[in-house]
């Protein structure tokens, strides 16, 4: 049969289409991510189905900063995700993200909750509260300057000074009250411990739940996380022994940590990565984000779900979060400089 005949060039049309389109759909953003892949699968999924375009995700709970400089301009990283402000810090002071200029996400995000150069962006936020007995605390209200009071002492439980979340939180204390006050302050907390720091935040919920201490300093979304474990019911007992304290909430706000997003910097699917993230600072993803991870949207006009509002009404810190991360490493001295997870003296 001649090329030219229409039966032909019609065959020849329909193995070009089914070539070309598997090509089209397999578009893939590849994501290196703090948070596990199951909490944030949702939100992919969401996006898959609006966009057509796919997403592979590389959990690195360690490691991260330390493999993108070994991969360079090879990695396939395109869409870096974290779970604070210290991690997005370390991240874009390594050199490992590029600056991003997008007139959608910064009118989603705003300005508090990113990067002034555009290196990173906030998507939830999650406040640093004080667990409290039900039953053992009768106040409502409190400051994290309290926590130093000896009335406290031997009565709050704690993760590691070093942990990032509580790294942020000790930063925040130096940028508003300065450097000497807050190693005072640090040193009455530490004097208060029930215990040497240990554990994760669950750990402090269930030392309360045990009468192992009366306070914990936790993140809010563990809560949530705990009030809704169908797998451990035993966290839900954890959880409703307990109520949730926003400290500062007459003065300055409670400090908030956020989970976040940058364009890594060799990113090789580039245009799909910035549609993933135009598509994160949405309204609706986060709100299906927060709805998935018990944190709060960031974008103005967007609410918590049904779990996350019955913590109460929570008045964020509105100290720039880029000036935390840069008091990090003061914060991470004075830590050590106090002892801290030494535990209380004996």
């Amino acid at each position: 049969m001649p090329i030219s005949s229409p039966v032909l060039k019609s065959a020849l049309f329909a193995v070009a289409t089914s070539i070309s389109t598997p090509a089209l759909s397999a578009e893939t953003v590849n994501i290196y991510s703090y948070r596990q892949a199951d909490l944030i699968a949702p939100l992919l999924e969401a996006f898959t189905k609006e966009t057509g375009i796919k997403t592979k995700v590389q959990f690195l709970k360690k490691g991260m900063v330390e493999k993108l400089k070994a991969e360079g301009k090879n990695s396939p990283a395109d869409v870096i995700l974290t779970v604070d402000i210290g991690r997005l810090s370390e991240i874009t002071n390594s050199g490992l993200t590029q600056q991003i200029s997008n007139d959608n996400i910064d009118g989603n995000i705003p300005e508090s909750f990113r990067d002034p150069s555009g290196n990173w962006f906030g998507l939830t936020m999650r406040g640093r509260v004080v667990y409290a007995s039900k039953d053992r605390v009768s106040q409502n209200t409190i400051t994290y300057e309290e926590l130093a009071d000896p009335k406290w002492k031997g009565k709050i439980c704690t993760r590691s000074g070093q942990h990032a979340y509580n790294i942020a939180l000790i930063a925040s204390m130096i940028a508003n009250k300065g450097e000497e006050f807050t190693e005072t302050w640090l040193t009455g907390v530490k004097n208060n411990l029930a215990r040497k720091p240990n554990g994760n935040d669950r750990a402090q919920a269930k030392g309360i739940f045990s009468g192992e201490c009366d306070l914990g300093l936790g993140n809010t979304y563990y809560v949530g996380l705990m009030q809704n474990n169908e797998k451990d019911p035993e966290q839900k007992e954890w959880a409703n022994s307990m109520k949730v304290l926003f400290p500062n909430t007459e003065e300055r706000g409670t400090h908030v940590n956020l989970s976040g997003m940058a364009l890594a910097k060799h990113a090789p699917n580039k245009d799909a990565a910035l549609k993933l993230m135009e598509f994160l600072s949405s309204g609706k993803a986060q709100e299906l984000y927060a709805e998935v991870v018990h944190e709060y949207p960031l974008k103005e006009g967007t609410k918590p779900s049904a779990t996350v509002a019955g913590f109460g009404k929570i008045k964020p810190d509105t100290l720039s979060l880029d000036a935390i991360a840069k008091l990090r490493k003061k914060a991470s001295q004075l830590v050590d400089k106090v002892g801290y997870d030494e535990g209380p003296a004996s």
